[in-house]
């Protein structure tokens, strides 16, 4: 199963883990990356996450995330479908770099876009007809495959 992870997905470790979610998310997160080091999920990146992870401030951070980065089996670049494509899932709603990573999951044909933000999963919820992937909250991904 080729699964696309939001960029708050690989931040969510470095987040104050005293919040019961972000434990619970955290954990999540190291148990779908032990899945992808088994071989059970196909890990897609895209140039939109990468270029993400290369505005982070924080050193530490940015390194640890480009390792996991590492554990990918594809690299999508982006390209014009791409950007036309980001265009019109921003006018449903998403931000800009929410709609670049909507558009590289969609190009990839990934079975599911997993992220931490309740923001997108509504937006998702709302417009399922125009978006060619599912998206999926983290912890809704580990219950339906865990």
């Amino acid at each position: 199963m080729k699964i696309y992870l939001d960029m708050c997905v690989y931040n969510r470790p470095f987040d104050y883990q005293g919040q019961q979610r972000i434990a619970l998310e955290t954990s999540a997160f190291i148990y779908i990356l032990e899945k992808i080091e088994q071989g059970q999920y196909l890990l897609t990146i895209s140039e939109a996450l990468i270029y993400e992870n290369s505005k982070n401030p924080d050193i530490e951070r940015k390194t640890r995330i480009t390792a996991y980065f590492q554990l990918a089996k594809e690299l999508v670049d982006i390209d014009e479908t791409g950007i036309e494509r980001s265009k019109f899932l921003k006018s449903l709603g998403f931000s800009d770099i929410d709609a670049l990573h909507i558009a590289m999951a969609e190009k990839a044909n990934v079975s599911y876009f997993v992220t931490c933000d309740d923001d997108i999963v509504k937006l998702y919820i709302r417009n399922k007809e125009a978006i060619n992937i599912e998206i999926i909250s983290l912890i809704e991904f580990i219950g339906r495959e865990g």
